[in-house]
């Protein structure tokens, strides 16, 4: 191998830009085609890839959804303004079930989930990877706003330099194989600067918004989806105080989370409640409650985690790591320590106890600036 051969280009590879194929997930909005444009103008085999993950049909005038039938026409036009191939796929039928169904499944557990994690996880970094290495790539680009540090193997998964933009969050599944071969070009940007880059390639998606709601879910009424999958979940039942007095009724656990205070319609308290308001503690899916208290209820010391990825230097059976985490996205890491049982379970203690921890949603792990991994919240342990 020659000397000129060992220099790495901006992906991370030994090879000029010409020789290195990059596949880029283009979900039709601003970030994804910049990253596309951006990569295409700096000399690499750039090949598109949108995924058609539910019948747009329903939805085609919508904007604000991604991979809907107006965002795979976006993407197909930015291809083709800059001359890269561009494939549209048929991923309908495992987005149903991995996602869709399990999305479903989670609020009928009464569970509050996370569907773009889970298509990440089971739909984007790997059914859409493994497409991608068919396609002869060296590499899997994504306009996700973190930033990966090494260069092909060993990876490390750091936050977005936007605190505003970091979805880090909502990546905390993907593996070290997965990270290897992925690149996030714009990581170290903010929004501002991605828009600026749209301008100046005269991209027709420059001022398209940015997407807000889950993607198949139509004016984000979660709920019809939910009704249509598991109609269970959106059976009435009762409204129960943690001390047992039944305090009123509700329409369906699908319309409460744990730590909601607002809309209970139970006129705030009950006999045993005195004069706090009282928030959701706990979702009862076998009875069909809605169990309230205190805000002192929700205190959470300890909850355990299934389907972990841990992206630590050492493994968690080794000992207890001291770690930050966050188990909302919106929130700063908190502190807390992180182990394994001897049962294999992995737990997490929190420094000090966290309120609204809700079963279903994320732990993710930080140290500092470094995402060590995450696994999904199963329950609350006093």
């Amino acid at each position: 191998m020659s000397t000129e051969s060992t220099n790495l280009n901006s992906l991370g590879l030994p090879k000029e830009p010409k020789d290195t194929r990059v596949v880029v997930a283009m979900s039709g909005g601003v970030d994804s085609s910049v990253t596309a444009a951006m990569l295409h103008e700096e000399g690499y085999d750039v090949v598109g890839i949108t995924l058609q993950l539910y019948d747009h049909g329903e939805i085609i005038a919508r904007t604000g959804a991604c991979c809907a039938g107006q965002d795979i026409y976006d993407a197909r036009t930015v291809a083709d303004t800059f001359g890269f191939p561009h494939y549209v796929l048929d991923y309908e039928s495992k987005f149903k079930e991995s996602v869709i169904e399990d999305f479903a499944d989670s609020y009928a557990r009464g569970e509050t989930p996370i569907p773009c994690v889970r298509c990440n996880q089971t739909v984007k970094f790997k059914d859409l990877l493994d497409t991608a290495k068919d396609l002869g790539a060296d590499v899997l680009a994504t306009g996700h706003y973190v930033q990966r540090n090494g260069d092909e193997t060993d990876a490390q998964m750091l936050k977005g330099a936007d605190p505003k933009k970091d979805q880090s969050y909502f990546l905390f599944a993907t593996t070290q194989e997965q990270l290897d071969f992925l690149r996030f070009p714009l990581g170290h940007m903010d929004k501002t600067e991605t828009r600026a880059l749209a301008d100046k390639f005269n991209l027709t998606v420059a001022d398209k918004p940015d997407s807000q709601d889950i993607c198949f879910v139509p004016d984000g009424n979660y709920a019809s989806i939910v009704e249509k999958f598991r109609p269970e979940a959106v059976e009435a039942g009762d409204i129960v105080h943690i001390d047992g007095e039944v305090l009123g009724t509700h329409k369906g656990i699908i319309h409460y989370t744990v730590g909601q205070r607002r809309g209970l319609g139970i006129g705030g308290r009950g006999a045993n409640s005195g004069t706090d308001p009282l928030y959701v503690v706990k979702i009862d899916p076998e009875n069909r409650q809605v169990i309230v208290g205190p805000k002192s209820a929700l205190a959470t010391p300890r909850i355990r985690l299934s389907d972990v990825n841990w992206l630590g230097d050492t493994k968690l059976s080794q000992g207890p790591v001291e770690i930050g985490v966050k188990v909302r996205s919106t929130m700063q890491p908190v502190a807390a320590t992180v182990e394994a049982t001897e049962l294999g379970d992995v737990e997490v203690t929190f420094a000090e106890p966290m309120n609204g921890v809700s079963p279903g949603q994320a732990c993710v792990f930080y140290q500092g600036d470094r995402v060590l991994g995450g696994g999904w919240i199963q329950r609350r342990i006093s």
